[in-house]
């Protein structure tokens, strides 16, 4: 068994490999179009070096982290306990679902002119904007995945004695956790979509600001780096929360099951 995954994680990395070797034979061969300017992959890895060891792209890199993990956490958590109040309580959630209906269609960024007025150009206004970012999303899809428990087990519970409060922690949350991380893997990596953008528009620090910075300058390379920075953080981020979900549900799934 572990040498079929093993095989079969590398069969996955062979598409990679195909793909960086093409970008540098073609970049190196001159087939594309000299005024797009395209760099070969190994150039893009030296810059790369370069700025990590010079500190900028460290520098960059943890401000935009900072932001992310304090606006997602933050905006999470107020969308995980608000979504399950309105998922625990039909009059909370007849109450509270139109306001969320009326706003969650609003991309964040449109939120981004309303908040530089409201807020200024400061550390704040991303972390406000990725806030914004994960609050509704998770809150929508834990009032969904609360309310679509099967009543049944919620009887079954209060016949054995459980109490309101045992049967929401140890029946409806274990239950709901599916769409409840699926509203988590989708929003972590918007999250770092949402701060690029809100860093290239109006934030002077971050890997958007180097983005913007790096674009004045015709530094394909350097955005090219950026752009592979944005691209791990978001697959990392949406690894975890698989991982934390697989952890968190096979127990459960088990149970079910069987």
């Amino acid at each position: 068994m572990n040498l079929f995954r093993r095989a079969r994680i590398g069969w996955g990395t062979v598409p990679v490999i195909v793909f960086l070797l093409v970008w540098e034979f073609v970049a190196r061969l001159g087939l594309i179009p000299g005024h797009f300017n395209f760099p070969p992959f190994t150039i893009v890895m030296k810059e790369s070096y370069q700025l990590t060891a010079s500190g900028v792209l460290t520098v960059h890199f943890l401000r935009s982290l900072i932001r992310v993990l304090i606006g997602f956490c933050s905006g999470s958590a107020a969308g995980l306990v608000i979504g399950v109040v309105m998922g625990w309580q039909e009059a909370l959630n007849r109450a509270f679902s139109p306001i969320i209906s009326i706003f969650y269609p609003i991309p964040a960024l449109g939120w981004l002119p309303l908040l530089i007025l409201w807020i200024g150009i400061n550390d704040t206004l991303p972390i406000a904007i990725i806030f914004i970012c994960s609050f509704f999303p998770i809150c929508y899809n834990t009032t969904t995945g609360v309310r679509n428990v099967d009543k049944k087990y919620f009887q079954v519970a209060r016949t054995l004695g459980a109490s309101d409060f045992r049967i929401l922690c140890t029946v409806a949350l274990p239950l709901g956790l599916p769409a409840i991380f699926t509203g988590f893997r989708l929003e972590a990596g918007m999250a770092w979509r949402v701060i690029i953008a809100a860093e290239m528009v109006a934030i002077p620090t971050g890997i958007g600001a180097l983005l913007m910075r790096a674009e004045s300058l015709m530094r394909i390379d350097i955005i090219i780096v950026c752009l592979i920075v944005l691209s791990l953080m978001c697959l990392l981020f949406e690894k975890f929360f698989g991982y934390l979900e697989r952890k968190l549900t096979s127990q459960w799934a088990q149970y079910v099951v069987y």
